[in-house]
């Protein structure tokens, strides 16, 4: 009995030799890039790669006391990414049991595709779409 327990145990787990083996030629693979990138490639090295990249803008050796000001903007583009981020989300459940659904599921994919319509409408009325 205990035998046989313990071959169906192993059998089991076989299932998840090729993940295993999958993870572990992706981290031989990482680990190698890592390492051999520097050893491979140019080593032209001057000046400017050797500082501190900040979006195009001269960085400056003293840190800006109180951090400046950040445009509302800035938040606003932030909120409406997540905003339509989430309504892909919440499509692809639909997107794969739509015909189950049938007309019910239809029905309410409209009105969410409205309500998040109106927050679109309402959104790009009040300039929250314009990059001036």
């Amino acid at each position: 009995m205990l035998v046989a327990l313990s071959s169906d145990v192993s059998s089991d787990l076989g299932v998840y030799l090729p993940l295993v083996v999958m993870f572990a030629l992706a981290a031989v693979f990482a680990i190698g890039s890592a390492l051999l990138g520097p050893l491979v490639g140019p080593s032209r090295y001057n000046r400017a790669k050797l500082q501190a990249y900040e979006c195009g803008i001269e960085p400056s050796p003293q840190p800006v006391v109180g951090g400046g000001r950040i445009p509302v903007a800035y938040y606003l583009t932030a909120m409406l990414f997540i905003l339509f981020d989430i309504e892909m989300v919440f499509l692809y459940p639909f997107a794969v049991t739509a015909d189950v659904l049938g007309l019910f599921g239809l029905v309410e994919i409209f009105l969410f595709i409205a309500t998040v319509g109106f927050a679109y409408a309402y959104v790009w009325r009040r300039g929250g779409l314009d990059w001036n």
